[in-house]
């Protein structure tokens, strides 16, 4: 057998520029590039080897956390079938990745992380930065990603890599099994040289299969979707990463089925498609929660149900409601004691509408479908109206950059009130235009995915819509897009304080407690204040951005105009009303303190029984 002596680290890199996929004929390469930041732990392994690679590039980033989110953004956009490694050196650089981590695995998003780790050899322990156990040897802070891993591995001797990378690329290109991947290599088997043999290194195709579901299956959810007078579709995020949203498409409006969105499923209808009921759940439209608790058949496509999608399992009401699950992943489609589709949802969804025939929801709940998202399409028109009162409300922000934008455009968002806002007003036209990371809720994601989006897309322009609180958690990501010359818009709303936590607070009795940016009242004691004097606009100058300072709905337009003519990264800093907001139409269960000396608390916790009341198992 031919063999290449190489080093651990040399191997690793050599690998991975060598991985393709391919769906539907199309192949492209599964790796962009590589981000990281160097120290004790990688320099000299991963670093080296990126250094003589030149056609594998290399990004120089601030925060390993933001590292993690920019390249599971990238590969969000990419509907998976992208993505990059990311880098980092022992102890905290590595534990650093662990958010960003969870937010891919969680997501189902694939991202390869590949975290120094201390000497295999152990003769020199403990080294800066290593977590000493008293009852064994063998475990590092790297063993703390498991639990958000797909896949984990540590590679204490070169031979173990032979058998480690293609389970790697095995996980990572599963539409069924995706998620963050960990590959812990301590930093003197990095480095160290073996003989590995040159097959590894060929060119590898992995092909992103189609999985036909099981035809008895198929042919049950048929006749359910028959006999079903009230069907429900709820779209996920397997609907655009199947790139099923043709055929969701045609379905719709063959058989007249009402359909309600996901956080991550919006976009794959057309938001003025006349059966497009806008967002379902705790966020969800008016007409989405009534249709939902209405309906005697729920078809779900590529989503895992979270408690926002299901309004904590109050959502559907109808004594006699049923389930039929398209996924891909046999752990999502079994969710609700469904009938499970397994399979690819672009496929399912043919396979379905193929035997369908004649069929076609009764013409009365259509048409209330359809009133609905007329009356909705309404209500938005009336919460973007520019009611030129300062400080402006967060909804006309979204309202100017949602008018602002071209179809194609992309808004990104993350944690905090602002998605549940766009949510239910953002008019999507393409099924990328509406990007939201809320399957983890990650505070600080923005910035950092944006320019992850920008990247996978460079033909779109990037709308980051963030607030005070995430903007100050992780904002040094515009340091990187100014070094790259990739351009993204951050529209920055300054509300000075926690305007979500701060509703949540007041839901359960609160009163806000410890959600406003203020300063501590001495008199008081607590954090009650004047606001904080932070200069947001100054903040982003200094990380090398273009900065523009608006003060209403005009002078934000003016601002979106001026950033789209420029090349360069943006941040418009707009001042919002703190308390302005959007009326809900779902529940969301967050426990109410049960005993209490408040009377706020008492009210709040009758009011949770009540909606407790609702909930349902589904058995």
């Amino acid at each position: 057998m031919e063999t290449i002596r190489l080093t651990v680290a040399q191997a690793t890199i050599r690998f991975l520029k060598n991985q393709f996929v391919e769906r539907d004929g199309v192949e492209n390469r599964f790796f962009a590039g590589c981000f990281g930041i160097f120290g004790h732990g990688n320099v000299a392994g991963i670093g080296q080897a990126l250094q003589e690679n030149k056609d594998f590039k290399y990004y120089q980033t601030r925060n390993e956390q933001a590292m993690v989110h920019t390249a599971a953004a990238y590969a969000k956009m990419k509907n998976r079938l992208s993505t990059f490694v990311c880098t980092s050196s022992i102890g905290p650089g590595a534990t650093n990745m662990i958010t960003g981590a969870a937010a891919a695995t969680i997501n189902r998003l694939p991202v390869l992380l590949i975290p120094g780790d201390i000497f295999a050899k152990r003769n020199v322990a403990p080294v800066l930065q290593q977590l000493e156990s008293s009852s064994t040897q063998d475990v590092s802070v790297n063993d703390c990603f498991k639990p958000v891993a797909k896949y984990w591995d540590r590679i204490n001797r070169p031979a173990q890599l032979i058998a480690s990378l293609p389970e790697v690329m095995r996980v990572l290109t599963s539409p069924a099994e995706t998620g963050t991947v960990v590959l812990a290599i301590p930093q003197d088997v990095q480095a160290e040289a073996f003989d590995f043999p040159v097959q590894l290194f060929r060119k590898r195709v992995w092909t992103i299969q189609r999985t036909r579901p099981d035809q008895k299956i198929i042919r049950k959810a048929v006749e359910w979707i028959k006999r079903s007078r009230e069907p429900l579709i709820i779209t996920g995020g397997g609907t655009i990463y199947s790139g099923a949203e043709d055929v969701l498409n045609k379905f719709i409006q063959i058989t007249g089925t009402p359909v309600a969105e996901t956080f991550v499923g919006k976009g794959a209808v057309p938001y003025n498609r006349p059966e497009n009921l806008g967002a379902i759940g705790a966020t969800g439209t008016q007409g989405a929660a009534v249709m939902a608790e209405e309906a005697d058949l729920v078809i779900g496509i590529g989503t895992r149900y979270t408690d926002f999608t299901t309004a904590s399992k109050t959502a559907f009401q109808n004594p006699d409601v049923k389930f039929i699950n398209i996924n891909v992943a046999g752990f999502d489609a079994y969710k609700h004691s469904a009938l499970p589709v397994i399979g690819d949802a672009k496929v399912c969804l043919e396979e379905i509408l193929n035997l369908l025939g004649q069929y076609r929801t009764e013409e009365s709940w259509r048409q209330k479908a359809v009133a609905f998202n007329k009356l909705w399409d309404e209500k938005v028109s009336g919460y973007y109206k520019d009611r030129r009162q300062l400080p402006v409300s967060q909804v006309e922000v979204v309202g100017a950059v949602n008018d602002f934008a071209e179809p194609r455009d992309v808004v990104l968002c993350a944690a905090g009130s602002l998605p549940g806002d766009l949510h239910k007003l953002w008019r999507t036209r393409d099924s990328k235009s509406f990007h939201l990371e809320y399957g983890y809720s990650t505070m600080g994601y923005e910035i950092a995915a944006g320019l992850g989006a920008k990247m996978a897309c460079p033909d779109r322009e990037i709308y980051v819509m963030v607030g005070d609180g995430n903007y100050l958690m992780n904002n040094h990501e515009i340091i990187t897009a100014v070094q790259e010359g990739i351009k993204i818009t951050i529209i920055l709303l300054n509300n000075n304080g926690f305007k979500s936590i701060g509703s949540l607070s007041e839901s359960i009795g609160s009163d806000r407690f410890g959600t406003e940016y203020r300063f501590r009242n001495h008199g008081t004691g607590q954090l009650d204040g004047g606001n904080l004097p932070v200069d947001f606009a100054a903040n982003a100058r200094s990380l090398g951005a273009n900065a523009i300072e608006a003060d209403s709905i005009e002078s934000l337009k003016k601002g979106l105009a001026d950033a789209k003519k420029t090349d360069k990264t943006t941040v418009i800093y707009i001042e919002t009303d703190l308390k302005k907001g959007i009326d809900g139409y779902a529940w969301w269960e967050v426990a109410v303190a049960e005993v209490s000396e408040m009377d706020s608390v008492k009210e709040a916790h009758r009011t949770y029984l009540e909606n407790k009341k609702k909930q349902k198992y589904y058995l």
